[in-house]
């Protein structure tokens, strides 16, 4: 059981910890939720949300570095400080060996962390081109793409299909619609044109991996309205 040198509690959306300051303080969240945060390349990415009896900090401690991430009260939050003093004695009393261990541990968890979030990082900058396609009525969407599209993905037809695996942001203006959906896509499977007939011209198949709530539902909506047609 971890002595508190205090305890403090912090209203929604204060920020406890910020990313690169000084700092080796331990903290247990007694109540409340806390969001652990990193900033990679100017976009925020969520590591962990923590609820009661877990702490954080140990990097900091252990490592002896800059705080390596962003910790934010979510909601009315406590949380025990660890007195460090209690602590120090604690860990000085352990063998040089299990010291240099949990240093290393907590070195290894750093760069962990930070090898994951810049490969999904990477992974998002892959969305790079943007195709848009706009349709003025119903019956033109319908006969564009009647038996080949649904709440998961679409064909395109194109001359020039990107190469299978490839992702992109898709502008699908509707009908009736005021705004485009954004839908980030990735293609399954490109036919060209050499490979095209009659019956199955060039294109290619993508798939959803990407769309909000709300832009979801209204794609289902207009599907269901127009599968009378």
């Amino acid at each position: 059981m971890f002595t508190f040198a205090s305890e403090e509690t912090y209203d929604d959306g204060y920020v406890i910890i910020k990313e690169g300051t000084s700092g080796d303080w331990l903290y247990v969240v007694l109540s409340g939720t806390v969001e652990i945060s990193k900033v990679i390349q100017g976009k925020k990415y969520v590591i962990d949300v923590l609820r009661e009896g877990e702490l954080f900090g140990e990097v900091g401690f252990l490592g002896g570095k800059k705080r390596t991430a962003t910790a934010i009260a979510i909601g009315q939050t406590t949380l025990g400080i660890v007195d460090r003093t209690a602590l120090d004695v604690e860990f000085n009393g352990l063998s040089s060996d299990l010291r240099n261990i949990l240093m290393a541990m907590a070195k290894r968890f750093e760069k962990m962390v930070n090898r994951v979030i810049d490969f999904s990082a990477r992974s998002e900058a892959r969305v790079k081109k943007t195709l848009s396609l706009t349709y003025k009525d119903n019956m033109a969407f319908v006969r564009a793409y009647l038996g080949n599209i649904s709440s998961g993905g679409l064909f395109v037809k194109t001359e020039k299909p990107l190469p299978h695996g490839e992702q992109f942001l898709l502008r699908l203006q509707l009908p009736d619609l005021p705004e485009p959906l954004r839908i980030s896509c990735e293609v399954v499977w490109a036919r060209g044109s050499a490979e095209a007939t009659a019956k199955e011209p060039a294109g290619m198949g993508v798939k959803f991996i990407e769309m909000n709530h709300k832009e979801s539902n209204l794609l289902k909506q207009y599907l269901s309205g127009i599968s009378g047609h």
